[in-house]
């Protein structure tokens, strides 16, 4: 299948691997690559250049297809060397960078000077429109149904895609409730060019959690998750646990005086608990929707070509045979 994005990140299938913390290590990145998608290492995970640098050359050695780095810019009393990180992600060879939560501008010249493609996730077609005023090369369009942050709009995709195909002239994937066949039909259908999955990836074998991890997301349906933080506009949707009830209550009790520090407990340093030592209730993590759509642990590479052959067969089969 050739798209936009396809053509653009020179992968073979239009499918993107999410940048996650704790989860977008070198060998799910890999995989994702060696399946024929577009695997995602997440910067901030390793935190220091060094660290950055020796995960990308891990990454290199498991892959020789096209893979990008998730740089995340997020409000922090001591925030990363972000220069120094890019720096390392151009002189590594990485040809894509995924980034998130503010605006990239001030990174756009350094990146494309050093023949870096660009695709930055946003909630809002407003945002998605100043990342191409700007310079981005593509955006990734991310829905309500979303793990992670869906922003403070609440729009679904099935509302949100066609907006965005409406306005935009760069290309987009489909972010949010991606998990099969179907989701790519669809989303492709709407006008995006590809899907960025999640979720639906931290449910694979190499994916570098622990078992009990995936498992979860097996079990959950799509009724599990909660939106936490709404009172800080910082919402997030995580899987719902005794961690996340306890941070809900307090919300509810503080209301308008809640600060993040009344929270912190719940949400700070909690991902190597749960992502590495399977401590599930350990605090709030970012989980999608989508797990309701979520199974079975497969093999990337069973995954994407089952995505890919079953969208074939919608295409050619069910939908030529609707006329």
């Amino acid at each position: 299948m050739k798209t936009r994005i396809t053509e653009l990140f020179n992968i073979q299938h239009p499918i993107i691997q999410g940048g996650m913390h704790y989860v977008g290590l070198a060998e799910l990145a890999a995989a994702v690559s060696n399946a024929g998608g577009l695997g995602i290492i997440t910067g901030l995970t390793q935190g220091t250049p060094e660290k950055l640098r020796a995960e990308i050359e891990r990454c290199k050695a498991m892959t020789n297809k096209p893979f990008g780095v998730n740089m995340t810019f997020l409000p922090t009393l001591t925030p990363p060397d972000y220069g120094s990180l890019f720096e390392v992600i151009i002189d590594s060879g990485v040809t894509v960078v995924e980034t998130a939560g503010n605006n990239p501008a001030k990174w756009l010249p350094m990146l494309k000077e050093g023949g870096v493609k660009v695709i930055h996730k946003c909630t809002a077609v407003r945002h998605a429109l100043k990342a191409q005023s700007i310079g981005c090369d593509a955006v990734s369009v991310d829905g309500f149904e979303c793990g992670g942050h869906p922003g403070e709009d609440d729009i679904p995709n099935f509302i949100l895609l066609p907006r965005a195909a409406d306005e935009l002239e760069i290309p987009f994937v489909a972010s949010g409730g991606m998990a099969d066949a179907r989701s790519l039909v669809g989303a492709l259908a709407m006008g995006a060019d590809g899907i960025n999955m999640g979720t639906r990836f931290i449910a694979t074998k190499e994916a570098p959690v622990h078992q009990n991890v995936k498992d979860a997301i097996v079990q959950a349906s799509e009724l599990d998750t909660r939106l936490v933080m709404r009172p800080l506009r910082n919402t997030e949707r995580v899987l719902n646990n005794p961690a996340v009830e306890r941070l809900l209550e307090k919300e509810a009790r503080l209301g308008a005086d809640l600060k993040f520090e009344d929270i912190i407990d719940e949400v700070a340093g909690v991902y190597p608990k749960i992502m590495q030592s399977g401590d599930m209730d350990a605090g709030a993590w970012s989980c999608g929707m989508v797990a309701g759509l979520i199974n079975d642990v497969p093999s990337v590479n069973d995954l994407i070509s089952g995505i890919m052959d079953d969208a074939q067969a919608i295409i050619t089969q069910r939908l030529n045979g609707l006329y």
